[in-house]
């Protein structure tokens, strides 16, 4: 009986710490990330997303491909969230590389979900995974440590303190610098939500490419500048929350340009 015990026990404490480890933006982040491209939305983009996801918001659904990491019979799109990009990439080099890739990850993965909702033909089961699944995806692959090294889990086996407690670098960038600023999501969202048109348009021009590009070369700066065992707080927080902001304004305005493109 107490060996049933311990392995129930365990499969839980597993089942819950597995998603964390993996996790973009935390809860507060995709949900920021959603609010922002909502506000961005066609009128037609709007109505044929919530004939989609019913009293879902775009802000509640960029959860759900996290939280589904706890069922097994998901298990096929762990590797959907993120890019492993081993180097500093030039933009032609790292084009190079993605025309080259075939590998189930999150560059592959958005170019198949955006076509197959392109099609009359998908079933409303598979629109609605396909919709939750590419909303979080874009907004996964704007935080920087989705693009980065294989050898350390993309910043996870990074151990840093933050304000004196064990984390690690892919923690921080998660959840820990958002959750420093003690704010909502949507207090958060008007608080960095602030784009003109102009700006707007320019981001919905840059290609996924163009996308990935620019967290690589945040995600090399941020591992030259950390180290295992460094310890992190205000200092840390100061130098690098405005540019956290900046992606996270980035992920939801180019989220809302493909939404738009999609079904406006």
């Amino acid at each position: 009986m107490k060996t049933n015990f311990l392995k129930k026990l365990f499969l839980i404490i597993a089942l819950f710490y597995i998603p964390l480890q993996s996790m973009a933006w935390g809860t507060n982040g995709h949900r920021i990330c959603g609010q922002i491209a909502d506000s961005y939305l066609t009128p037609k983009a709007r109505k044929a997303i919530q004939a989609i996801l019913g009293n879902e918001t775009i802000a509640i659904t960029s959860n759900w491909a996290d939280f589904i990491k706890s069922d097994p019979a998901y298990n096929y799109m762990y590797t959907w969230h993120f890019i492993d990009l081993d180097k500093a990439y030039t933009y032609p080099e790292l084009q190079e590389y993605l025309k080259a890739d075939t590998a189930t990850d999150a560059y592959t993965k958005m170019n198949f979900l955006i076509a197959g909702l392109k099609k009359k033909t998908l079933t409303k089961e598979n629109k609605l995974l396909y919709l939750r699944m590419l909303i979080h995806i874009v907004e996964d692959v704007h935080q920087p440590l989705h693009t980065g090294h294989t050898s350390d889990k993309g910043g996870n086996d990074v151990k840093v303190q933050w304000f004196g407690k064990e984390s690690n670098l892919h923690s921080v960038w998660d959840s820990q610098l958002i959750d420093f600023q003690q704010l909502s999501y949507t207090e958060y969202t008007a608080m960095i939500n602030h784009t003109t048109a102009a700006q707007r348009a320019r981001l919905q021009k840059d290609p996924i490419s163009q996308w990935l590009l620019e967290s690589n070369q945040l995600a090399e700066k941020l591992y030259a500048d950390t180290k295992n065992g460094d310890s992190l707080g205000y200092k840390y927080n100061f130098k690098y929350i405005d540019i956290l902001n900046q992606q996270m304004v980035k992920a939801g305005v180019r989220l809302a340009g493909v939404l738009n493109q999609l079904f406006g």
